[in-house]
């Protein structure tokens, strides 16, 4: 019925009447845990905004704040449950299964809003507090942590020392040899922005913090890697930029996505091109 009435007021061009409705329906269901009726009523609610050309705006956005809170956080069960009882691997099962499903919901919501605060008078990255919401449900309710996925929005949520202590959280409980990719990753991504304000707090935030717990941190190839180059980008060095990247280059292969946002800061900052790699294989392809 929501859906129906809603629809009706939007072919009519009435969306206000149609924001109000979805809106009310969104909570009403969430606040009585049903969960996919109220995420896909809070997506109506944003496709709305768009057919609307709504602007971003505060009253627009409390609505979608309202919204989030109301969405479920139920803390998953631990994944060590005995394997001989079948009822407690169905159970786990069962709730796993329930929080991926919410996480997938609350993410196509404000994937959603995002887009939109972006094409109407937001940030071109999207409205900041909307990439904090998507980054904090991702880290505390995913039962398979994604970093990466998480990194992306908490460098565009303009909340470096909540991103500096969701990182501390995770180094105590990742696997070892996790924890320096995921702090010189999330460094690195605030400097492909050309963001070296945050990308400086952050890690003197994490060195203050970790100094005690995490001692063998500073002897990471990674974050020495991290803290000579933060040195590098305050001076017009690009030699000594690609020593580093020669002198570092095991640790940096540890994962991809390092030499991609390295390219990028080597853009920003110097202006070095980056490479096509459909020029090469076509050049050759030219020559024979």
């Amino acid at each position: 019925m929501y859906k129906s009435i809603s629809a009706r007021y939007v072919t009519a061009q009435r969306f206000s009447e149609a924001l109000d409705i979805l809106f009310s329906g969104s909570c009403l269901e969430l606040e009585h845990g049903l969960v996919n009726c109220g995420a896909d009523l809070a997506l109506l609610f944003v496709d709305t905004l768009v057919k609307s050309k709504s602007p971003c705006n505060d009253e627009t956005l409390d609505r979608i704040r309202c919204m989030f809170k109301l969405f479920p956080r139920v803390p998953v069960p631990p994944h060590l449950v005995d394997v001989s009882d079948d009822e407690d691997v169905h159970n786990l099962q069962e709730s796993l299964g329930d929080a991926r499903s919410r996480v997938e919901n609350l993410t196509s919501f404000l994937r959603a809003a995002i887009k939109w605060s972006a094409e109407f008078g937001g940030p071109s990255t999207g409205y900041p507090e909307l990439h904090a919401m998507l980054a904090d449900y991702l880290y505390t309710e995913c039962p398979e942590l994604d970093m990466v996925r998480i990194s992306r929005h908490f460098v565009r949520a303009e909340d470096p020392e909540k991103f500096a202590y969701t990182l501390i959280n995770f180094m105590g409980r990742c696997y070892p040899g996790e924890d320096d990719l995921a702090i010189a990753r999330a460094v690195l991504m605030y400097l492909s922005m050309g963001n070296m304000k945050d990308a400086n707090l952050i890690m003197d935030e994490i060195k203050k913090q970790a100094e005690a717990k995490h001692p063998e941190l500073s002897e990471s190839d990674l974050i020495q890697f991290t803290s000579y180059l933060l040195e590098t980008l305050q001076r017009d060095a690009l030699p000594l930029f690609n020593m580093l990247r020669v002198r570092y280059k095991s640790c940096i292969d540890r994962e991809p996505l390092l030499n991609e946002l390295l390219d990028e800061i080597a853009q920003r900052f110097y202006g070095v091109q980056r490479k096509n790699p459909m020029e090469g294989m076509f050049g050759d392809i030219f020559k024979v």
